[in-house]
């Protein structure tokens, strides 16, 4: 299992993706341009010091991501998905990839993914933070793929 973000703008998701990466053993990608310094205080305050214990790529556009991505579906998460997230079957293999925050994916990257997924919320409400969604979707994923590491809970 692999997540990307596809033109993060906001600082503070990407340190939270971070520690998911590193929580989750999970690689992250990031497919730049991004709206912020790696060195922003704020990104390093939310990634904590998980920052190590992470596998983070920054890929430098979309074109070279999908050249270095690999084997594998790649799965969108966008508000204009297809199939609400409790209703699609992951594979180990998958790649779980957010759009930016402010303008989500453009159509190229629409049209490049093998599913769109949505997350489903209540009417009226927009959309989820970037870095929550990407917690409730890699969580689902890693659940139905047994991708989740046994912890011995005293």
């Amino acid at each position: 299992m692999h997540l990307a973000l596809f033109n993060p703008q906001i600082p503070q998701n990407v340190g939270a993706c971070i520690r998911l990466s590193a929580c989750f053993d999970t690689p992250l990608h990031i497919i730049e341009p991004v709206g912020f310094s790696f060195d922003d205080r704020s990104m390093k305050r939310a990634a904590l010091d998980y920052g190590p214990l992470s596998h983070m790529t920054r890929h430098a556009d979309w074109d070279a991501f999908q050249a270095a991505r690999g084997p594998g579906r790649l799965i969108l998460f966008t508000t204009r998905g297809a199939t609400p997230l409790d209703a699609f079957t992951f594979e180990a293999g998958d790649t779980l990839l957010f759009g930016s925050e402010t303008s989500g994916a453009p159509h190229g990257v629409h049209a490049a993914a093998d599913a769109r997924v949505v997350i489903p919320i209540r009417p009226g409400a927009r959309s989820m933070n970037l870095s929550v969604s990407a917690g409730i979707g890699l969580f689902e994923a890693l659940r139905q793929t047994a991708g989740l590491h046994p912890r011995d809970y005293v």
